[in-house]
């Protein structure tokens, strides 16, 4: 009888081993989930702001009965004027693009505050735009009466873009060309590197141009996207290649006190330190102070504010 044969065991061929999904980085892991939680807190937000408003807060019929309060949200879309599915992607805390401009348009619809306002904007992780200088009214009562206690100090409002806002008559003494430009054109930076030398003031501008634009970086980042910087931005580049030259370096640095000097033909050199102090009611404004350095500064000021009184420049 033949003998069987001895079977050789040949092991099966092993699977190709399949890659494991790539691990996310702890820090990108948290990040997405910030991310995710608060695009899930703006769409509880959109929802209870759209609740409150009703059809007619909004001049709209009531039209057919609802089934639950406030606006629908293609009607917000429509009055927003954005597209029904955007704005419902919006509310869902989907992860979609938003502008400036068009969240401004939503605000407006659901009849947000400034707090509201900037809550909405930092949930949509947009850069807000600029202030405008429009100014609330009890705000600017209460500032008007600080801005007219610090005189004989200078001092002014002014909102990121260094627009002037609101300012006292010491200011208006020092910065005559400044505050009696157009309120479009009524703008301390522009007016820093565009102001022919016999009325710019500005005696140490080699030290502070650099330092300026450095500033104004640092605020520009906050608003990026925002046509009204860019625009600023192109047409100060156009109008003072002082300016181009130092914006193209990119040099950027935090808002800081310093000292200037200024040098006026009627009474002489004026040195001041600059202080910046954030405004909590108004987002995005700040008020600045002009205070003399030393006693000679001091007199100069007093004469410089006492002489604008006497030509009638001033109120008192």
């Amino acid at each position: 009888m033949a003998q069987p044969t001895e079977i050789e065991y040949v092991p099966a061929p092993r699977r190709p081993r399949q890659p494991r999904p790539a691990e996310r980085p702890p820090g990108e892991a948290r990040s997405g989930a910030r991310a995710s939680e608060r695009r899930a807190e703006l769409a509880s937000f959109l929802r209870s702001r759209r609740e409150r408003v009703s059809p007619e807060d909004v001049g709209m019929p009531p039209g057919p009965r609802r089934r639950t309060p406030g606006l629908r949200r293609e009607e917000v879309a429509q009055l927003s004027g954005v597209g029904v599915t955007w704005y419902t992607w919006l509310e869902q805390g989907r992860p979609i693009n938003a502008s400036a401009q068009v969240l401004g348009a939503v605000a407006r619809t659901l009849r947000l505050d400034v707090a509201e306002c900037e809550h909405l904007f930092r949930l949509a992780d947009v850069p807000q735009a600029a202030a405008a200088p429009d100014e609330p009214q009890e705000a600017t009562r209460d500032l008007r009466v600080i801005l007219d206690g610090l005189d004989p100090l200078p001092a002014s409002l002014v909102n990121a873009r260094s627009d002037v806002l609101a300012w006292n008559d010491a200011y208006a003494a020092m910065f005559p060309h400044v505050v009696n430009a157009p309120a479009t054109e009524r703008n301390s930076f522009w007016f820093m590197f565009t102001a022919p030398p016999e009325i710019n003031p500005i005696v140490n501008l080699d030290e502070q141009a650099p330092e300026g634009v450095a500033v104004f970086r640092y605020r520009y980042s906050q608003h990026l996207g925002d046509p009204e910087w860019q625009d600023f931005v192109h047409r100060l580049c156009a109008a003072s290649p002082l300016f181009a030259r130092l914006w193209a370096t990119h040099n950027v640095a935090p808002p800081r006190p310093c000292n200037k000097r200024f040098r006026f033909p009627e009474v002489g050199e004026i040195a001041a330190r600059t202080t910046h102090l954030d405004v909590g009611a108004l987002p995005g404004v700040r008020l600045v102070v002009y205070t003399p350095i030393d006693d000679a500064s001091r007199d100069r000021l007093a004469e410089l504010r006492a002489r604008a009184t006497a030509a009638g420049r001033l109120q008192g």
